[in-house]
């Protein structure tokens, strides 16, 4: 009798430890941060900022219910996504409507991207932990699929985002995805720019995203400040690259950007392989000397593009081996 019953309660708290027990956060390993949807007054405009004043190489894209896109390409596989509207009454999707309402117009960026090839799990795992992700969508169309993504009904984080993957012969800037030259000279840039390597979300709640990105599977969070535009927050490593959680840190870019703009993606770092050189190309293009500090991934350039792009680009000169985060202050 004394068996029966201790077996019993050993299966009523084994089944209630059981039932208590967190769900596991998503796997994330292999992820990275992918692209960022960037939208111009015009797509000639945002095209003319990125390639005549900042020395990016842009490469075409197609014209689509009134919303044209064009693609800047980097040697690491990341990209930015140009939009523009051309007609009266553009077609927007969800997403598309939600930054448009939130930018008032403008220009800026309020979604970006992580690429995994694991999605089909990432995907269960965050509808096990009750997000409210969508079901996934595939393109360019069902005849030639080239790309695989989910993202979310509510925004977890203070910006947009979604998770995607890529057929391996997706190309859709590419005239002959075969030809290795084509891919070479389509993701080298005049002003050096060889890779996306973070991206900065500016809120006011730093800790709420990193509460989030690390319910998400995204954890290891260091402590980080960036005087060059006024925040504070916090460094999240994402594979290679990282994402910086920030809020103003008394008056100054960060700040500004808050109070006309709300939360949005602030910044975008590209690693060069001659700083001096992409510093020099902003020079020249926005008319004024630009100094270099010590970054988040060392001697770095921030370029003044917040009228034009809505955001600012920072360039830093690229390190081999040199770790997401791994300099951020703690």
């Amino acid at each position: 009798m004394r068996l029966i019953l201790f077996v019993s309660a050993w299966l009523f708290c084994l089944g209630a430890a059981h039932a208590a027990a967190p769900t596991p956060a998503p796997t994330t390993a292999g992820t990275r941060l992918d692209h960022i949807l960037l939208w111009g007054r015009g797509i000639d405009q945002v095209t003319s900022v990125m390639s005549v004043k900042l020395g990016f190489q842009v490469r075409p894209g197609h014209d689509t219910d009134g919303v044209a896109n064009r693609y800047v390409r980097f040697a690491d596989s990341s990209f930015i996504e140009l939009l523009g509207i051309t007609g009266p009454d553009p077609k927007f999707d969800p997403g598309m409507k939600e930054d448009q309402q939130a930018l008032k117009g403008g220009p800026g960026s309020r979604t970006f991207g992580f690429r995994s090839s694991s999605l089909d799990a990432i995907h269960q795992s965050l509808q096990a932990l009750k997000y409210a992700v969508t079901p996934f969508f595939s393109g360019p169309d069902s005849a030639k699929p080239g790309w695989r993504l989910f993202a979310f009904d509510r925004a977890p984080l203070s910006s947009n985002t979604f998770f995607i993957d890529y057929a391996s012969n997706y190309a859709p800037d590419q005239f002959d995805p075969a030809n290795a030259d084509d891919y070479r000279i389509t993701r080298e840039h005049p002003n050096g720019a060889r890779e996306l390597t973070s991206i900065w979300l500016v809120s006011g709640n730093a800790e709420a995203d990193r509460h989030e990105l690390e319910k998400m599977g995204f954890g290891h969070a260091v402590p980080v400040k960036l005087p060059a535009v006024a925040a504070a927050g916090f460094c999240v490593p994402v594979g290679p690259t990282a994402l910086l959680l920030l809020q103003p840190d008394g008056a100054g870019l960060a700040e500004q950007t808050m109070t006309h703009g709300g939360p949005r993606i602030l910044a975008v770092s590209f690693g060069v392989s001659d700083v001096e050189r992409a510093r020099r190309w902003a020079e020249r293009g926005y008319e004024r000397s630009l100094p270099t500090y010590r970054g988040q991934w060392g001697e770095s350039v921030l370029a003044p593009t917040q009228d034009d792009l809505g955001l600012f680009i920072e360039f830093h000169a690229m390190k081999a081996n040199n770790a997401p985060c791994s300099t951020a202050s703690r």
